[in-house]
């Protein structure tokens, strides 16, 4: 399936099988907000209960927190947001729709690397076992040619932005040809910038209110926390500090569903460590949180490490885990490495110590801190598209079609863990499906239904990913077994009814996902 359309219809399909809704939708929705479903809001909180435990549970110098959203005003003035949080922004006057002017330039370098790798595949059909792609990139003409540009692109893009020259950029722009992707021009406005908080007024009486902002980061709330959290927790450097929160970002380019939005969740670790330990720390962490992603069982395509071109005001170095959406591989997770920026500023700017004393090196000093954040809402979308899956049924049951639509989520994460049907809704089948349902909705998430046929309703949870089906049946009744079916493969299995709950917890334990 093309990309494009996979992803049509997984919008289409979410919204189908109650995962996400537009916000507001009797009042034509609001921009860029969305409202997660009874099945999205299951899959969400699994998928943070995944992070929190691996993050928090798992390692003995990593605790939790929950900060406010609204803080002390100053402290976005100390963390650099009210100065530099801004996007550089575009607009094309034909279809007046508006762009961030680095993300048009990243797309045209996207196109660049497929154009590349086209070539490449085209040329390993060609010559088979005896092609070497190593070989072909340095003496093929057209690879050369499309490797300088992509390197001549990306060092005039990061230039601009080190430098925060909106004409360069605009200059590129141009010079790369990009045009408008709903009007097809090239007619654009210059380059500009836009600051993403969204400010409020604090207080009840006019006059007495104050600005202050909804947080754009959870991270802050961690860094003005770090001695309270320090000290009661009597934690030793190296030690982490984790936080599940909403952040809110006016963005004005707002698209591709759940990819942005204006108000998200936001899965942060802040890691302080020892100054000189920092980069062996953002080292660890880059090749702990990859692996943290591939537990998951998709494809090791599907993501990819990628450096920043242009550091942000805090970093000492910083990259991204990119992830393979349908419309290209964009931002699931970034790590930085902070240095002393943030605590140093909290510091300078409230006028109160953040110091740490080292007592292995009979020493006080500011921590540097080593940072893993990633978008929940993002993290959603990427389990969805990896595992959502259109197929031939090879032999199919009762009152099924010849295709179907299953979303192969791992089972830790799927919304409902195992869906009890009786067979038919008679002959004592739904008492006996009642008594194990009973039984087992005290340990995992379970759906009982009875109504149509036993295809029809294997199809409905193949559609919102459910794992395992159990079955009751009339031989249920004569022997005390029931047909196990598992959702990727169709397979059937017959158990004895007592062993039915031992089963599904040995299936769903979180150790083979935490080891």
């Amino acid at each position: 399936m093309a990309a494009p359309d996979l992803f049509r219809d997984l919008v289409a399909h979410c919204k189908e099988y109650g995962f996400v809704f537009p916000s507001s939708e009797i009042y034509d929705g609001l921009g860029a907000v969305y409202d997660y479903g009874h099945n999205g809001v299951e899959l969400k909180n699994n998928i943070r209960d995944y992070w929190w435990r691996s993050m928090v549970h798992v390692h003995e110098n990593i605790v939790g927190l929950d900060a406010a959203i609204f803080m002390h005003p100053t402290v976005w003035k100390a963390s650099g947001h009210v100065d530099a949080f801004q996007d550089p922004l575009i607009d094309n006057r034909d279809s007046k729709k508006r762009y961030r002017a680095d993300t048009l330039v990243e797309d045209f370098l996207t196109r660049l690397e497929e154009k590349m790798e086209k070539e490449i595949e085209r040329a390993r059909k060609r010559f088979g076992e005896r092609f070497d792609e190593a070989f072909f990139r340095k003496t093929n003409a057209r690879i050369q040619e499309l490797e300088q540009q992509l390197n001549t692109v990306r060092q005039r893009l990061q230039e601009a932005l080190e430098a925060n020259d909106w004409g360069a950029l605009r200059q590129l722009i141009d010079d790369c040809g990009i045009v408008d992707p709903v009007s097809g021009t090239r007619n654009w406005t210059e380059v500009r910038q836009f600051n993403l908080m969204f400010a409020t007024q604090l207080g009840a009486v006019s006059g007495e209110s104050d600005t202050v902002y909804l947080r754009p980061e959870t991270a802050q709330g961690i860094y003005v926390n770090f001695l309270n959290v320090q000290k009661t927790s009597r934690l030793k450097i190296p030690f982490g500090i984790a936080q599940v929160g909403k952040a809110f970002r006016n963005e004005i380019v707002a698209r591709q569903f759940i990819f942005r939005m204006r108000e998200f969740e936001q899965m942060e670790m802040q890691f302080f460590v020892r100054p000189g330990t920092e980069q062996y720390w953002y080292e660890e962490w880059k090749q702990r949180r990859m692996a943290w992603h591939r537990r998951l069982g998709f494809s090791h395509e599907y993501y990819r490490f990628k450096d920043h071109l242009k550091l942000a005001h805090y970093a000492k170095a910083a990259c991204d885990i990119e992830f393979r959406f349908p419309f290209g591989y964009k931002e699931l997770e970034g790590i930085h490495s902070r240095g002393d920026y943030d605590l140093s500023n909290h510091q300078k700017y409230s006028g109160k110590k953040l110091q740490y004393f080292d007592p292995d090196l009979g020493d006080s000093y500011v921590p540097y801190v080593v940072e893993t954040s990633i978008g929940l809402d993002r993290m959603v979308l990427a389990v969805l598209s990896a595992a959502y899956c259109e197929e031939e049924v090879p032999t199919a049951e009762e009152g099924e079609q010849a295709t179907r639509v299953v979303l192969k989520l791992p089972a830790i994460l799927a919304p409902v863990k195992v869906a009890v049907l009786p067979l038919v809704a008679r002959d004592g089948l739904p008492e006996a499906a009642r008594k194990i349902f009973d039984r087992l909705k005290l340990m995992v998430h379970c759906h009982y239904e009875e109504k149509d046929t036993i295809g029809r309703r294997y199809r409905r949870q193949d559609a919102i990913g459910t794992p395992f089906a159990i079955t009751i049946d009339q031989q249920t009744i004569s022997d005390e077994t029931v047909t196990l079916r598992y959702r990727d493969t169709m397979h059937q299995d017959r158990i004895p009814v007592r062993a039915v709950e031992q089963i599904v917890q040995e299936k769903l334990d979180w150790r083979q996902w935490l080891a």
